[in-house]
C-alpha cells in the first residue's frame, strides 16, 4: 500500500504554499508518498522540503480524504485509487524553490487561488484547512475569556469537578 501524504502550510498573513506540478500544470499541496520507516509527520516535512525548499513544522491534521471515483492513472500505466492524509504546517526555514516536481513554488494569498488552475479537491482540503483554523482560533479565545473570568481551581472546594 502507498501512503500519499498532503499537506500545506498557511503562513499568518493567510497565504498557501502550492506547486505548480511539472506532470499536468496544476497547481496542487506539496505531497507524496510515505517512506519505510518514517511517520507522516516526517513524510511531509520531507516531501514539503524535497518540492519545494521550505522546511516545515507539523502542527496538526485538516482530515482524511478518499474518494472511491478519483482514481488515476499514470503515463507509466500505473492506476491506483490514492487516499490522502492533509496535514496542517507552518513554515520555519527556506524559500520557496522549484524542484524535479514543480515548474514554481509560490505562497499565494488565499484571495488569488481561484486565478489558479486548482483541481476542486485541493480547494476543498484549502477551505477545510482555513475552517479549521478559524475554528480552533475562536474556541482558543473562548477558553482564554474563560480563563480570565473564572475562579482558580483552588479557590474553592466546588471547583474540584470542574475541568481546567
Amino acid at each position: 500500500m502507498r501512503v500519499v501524504a498532503g499537506h500545506l502550510g498557511i503562513r499568518d498573513d493567510d497565504r498557501v504554499l502550492l506547486i505548480q506540478r511539472t506532470d499536468n500544470g496544476l497547481w496542487s499541496l506539496p505531497g507524496g508518498g510515505q517512506e519505510i520507516g518514517e511517520s507522516i509527520a516526517e513524510t511531509a516535512v520531507r516531501e514539503t522540503h524535497e518540492e519545494t525548499g521550505v522546511r516545515v513544522e507539523v502542527t496538526g491534521m485538516v482530515g482524511v480524504y478518499s474518494d472511491p471515483g478519483h482514481v488515476i492513472e499514470y503515463s507509466d500505466g500505473e492506476v491506483r485509487q490514492q487516499f490522502s492524509l492533509c496535514l496542517r504546517a507552518v513554515p520555519v526555514a527556506g524559500a520557496p524553490t522549484p524542484s524535479d516536481e514543480s515548474n514554481d513554488v509560490r505562497w499565494v494569498p488565499r484571495d488569488e487561488l481561484d486565478a489558479l488552475d486548482i483541481h476542486p479537491s485541493t480547494l476543498l482540503r484549502i477551505n477545510q484547512s482555513e475552517k479549521h483554523r478559524a475554528s480552533v482560533t475562536a474556541a482558543s479565545s473562548r477558553r482564554n475569556s474563560v480563563a480570565r473570568t473564572s475562579p482558580s481551581p483552588r479557590s474553592s472546594a466546588s471547583s474540584h469537578a470542574q475541568e481546567w
